[in-house]
This record gives C-alpha cells, structure tokens and sequence, in this order.
C-alpha cells in the first residue's frame, strides 16, 4: 500500500513539475513568425539574427519613429552610432499589443564589437510587459546572462496583452560601470569585472543598438546618445 501511494505521489510532482516547466519555459515555446516584407529599410543601419535571416524580420522608419517587427530575435545597429568613455543612452519603447500568449522583450545594447561576426560581443538591457528585467550579452555566439528577474521590479511597466506598453529604456556609463534604468528607477549597475572580460564584452566602449526578442511588435522613439 506505501508502495502504491509513494508512486501515485511520484507520478503526481512529475505531472506539476512537467507543467511548471511548460509554462515557465512558454518563452521557447513559440516558432519565430516571418515577417511579411521583412528587412532592413532604413539607411545605414545593419541587423543579425539569432537564427534564421534578417529578411525575416523587419526594420523600418515609421516617421520619427523606428519600427521593428520580428521574426526571429534580432539586434539591429548603425555602426556610426557608437559611445565611448562617459555616456549615457537612452530611448522609449511603445509596443501596442502583446503578439503572442506570453511577453516578449525588447531595449538597447551597448558595448557592440565585431557584430555581425562570430566574434560579436554585446550586452543589452531589456524589459518585458508582465514587468520583468533583463540584462544579457553575447560573447561570440554564447549568451552571458548578468540579471534576470523572475518576478515583476516596481520600474517596468505592465500591461494587459491587448494593451499599449512603453518603456524608457537607458544605460548610463561612468568611470567603468554600467546601469541600466527603466522608467528612471534603477534595475541594476554593474562593475567592469561583471560584463568586461573572457567570455564577455571586449570593452564598454563600442556601437550601440536595439535589441528585439522574437515575435515582437515595438515602435522606438528618441534614441539618444549624450556624451558626460
């Protein structure tokens, strides 16, 4: 009788942990959804997809606006855009309804060297709709990961999926740390030794960006670059 129990308890917490999994990793879940007249059409700016194409995706000028359309996730650059020393960027994200079951995220990179090669590196901060922060890079084809937060932070702003979402998305670099802030509250400042290195960006010094998880609508505005 223990024996029947203990395996009803087994099959059970296998059953819950199987579900947890399916909808904590919802984010895999989905396909990348090819964009109807996708690729790059504005002038100067270059892009390189996580997978699939850049034609699968699209990137646009929507009057002072840029408008990006993924398609698989993607970072997009003007390589005269770059930041070194002290600097601060910054811009403001409007995504107008959620396009798939669960939020995708969306902001900016900095620290871009080599992209477009195997050699890129990067590090973006990101915000999604149900309220939750992301700082990751790229070394090469490998992703780092600085800060992920599982649970909503006061700073992101929510929204139901039907509903317009912005977010002001911004860096500020001095004397060798980066923060990043959303909606002016600070997610997270990090040190040179936490994003500089083997394995991490080559240097705080470099292009900068937008960075677009896959499956996402997302208009930019005010992209900016003041020098400190």
């Amino acid at each position: 009788m223990r024996l029947f129990h203990a395996s009803v308890v087994a099959v059970a917490a296998a059953a819950l942990v199987s579900a947890v999994g399916a909808q904590g990793g919802a984010a895999q879940q989905d396909a990348d959804v090819k964009v109807a007249n996708g690729g790059i059409h504005v002038a100067g700016w270059m892009g390189k997809a996580d997978s699939g194409a850049v034609n699968d995706a699209r990137l646009a000028q929507d009057g002072a606006n840029l408008h990006v359309q993924t398609g698989p996730a993607i970072s997009y650059w003007n390589p005269a855009n770059t930041a070194s020393g002290n600097y601060m960027l910054k811009a403001t994200f409007t995504e107008a309804r959620q396009t798939m079951s669960h939020a995708h995220p969306f902001g900016l990179f900095i620290g871009g060297n080599d992209l477009g090669t195997d050699n890129q590196t990067l590090l973006y901060c990101v915000a999604y709709r149900n309220g939750r922060p992301l700082v990751r890079g790229f070394s090469g084809a490998t992703p780092f990961t600085v800060l992920q937060q599982r649970t909503p932070h006061p700073a992101v702003h929510t929204a139901p999926a039907d509903q317009p979402v912005t977010q002001e998305i911004q860096w500020m670099v001095m004397g060798g740390t980066a923060e990043c802030s959303i909606n002016g509250q600070s997610i997270g400042k990090f040190t040179a030794a936490d994003i500089v290195g083997a394995g991490k960006l080559k240097s705080l010094d470099g292009v900068y960006g937008l960075r677009v998880a896959h499956n996402v609508d997302v208009k930019i505005s005010g992209l900016s670059l003041m020098k400190h």
